[in-house]
């Protein structure tokens, strides 16, 4: 179990009042900061539940994701871009993964100089055990009622299309 912070008071909100003496409106400041704040949080809770089964968020990530692909394998470089991580994380984390047996790497006959990386038998039985163990968790949201993660599902949805996050997506959103 993650051990709560325990501070005595709100730091987003302490610093909200601070911006808005110095800079004025805060409300995009608690906003961002919060996001970032309660990623911290999450991921801290799953690591703690992942742990048992020798990953990290990261890592799982990994594995769901060639577990999603049609043949169970994708070339690094397609792990890195759907993840959106810088290419020595995902080599790092298909060493890590490779070396607990759940992930093996061969060349890419369509690359030359590509790797793919392949879920074994293995690392398909930890991620549904990992998935349990998430899902038990409820994904470190067991506090926000169901109807309530989906609006924020749709805010966060809007600032990531607003990005630009897929493709064409920038026009699309009102």
């Amino acid at each position: 179990m993650v051990r709560p912070l325990g501070l005595p008071f709100d730091p987003i909100e302490r610093a909200g009042q601070t911006w808005e003496k110095h800079f004025g409106p805060a409300s995009s400041m608690r906003a961002a900061t919060s996001i970032f704040r309660v990623q911290q949080i999450l991921l801290a809770r799953f690591d703690e539940a992942l742990r048992p089964h020798r990953l990290t968020f990261a890592r799982y990530e990994v594995l769901v994701l060639l577990t999603f692909s049609r043949t169970g394998e994708l070339p690094l470089k397609v792990i890195g871009s759907r993840l959106m991580v810088h290419p020595t994380s995902v080599t790092n984390a298909i060493d890590r993964l490779v070396a607990a047996g759940f992930v093996r790497r061969r060349p890419n006959p369509d690359d030359g100089r590509g790797v793919l990386a392949g879920i074994t038998d293995e690392g398909r039985q930890v991620v549904v055990a990992a998935t349990a163990a998430l899902t038990d968790l409820d994904f470190g949201l067991a506090d926000v009622p169901e109807d309530e993660r989906a609006a924020l599902f749709a805010v966060l949805k809007r600032v990531r299309l607003g990005a630009g996050d897929v493709e064409g997506s920038a026009t699309l959103v009102e």
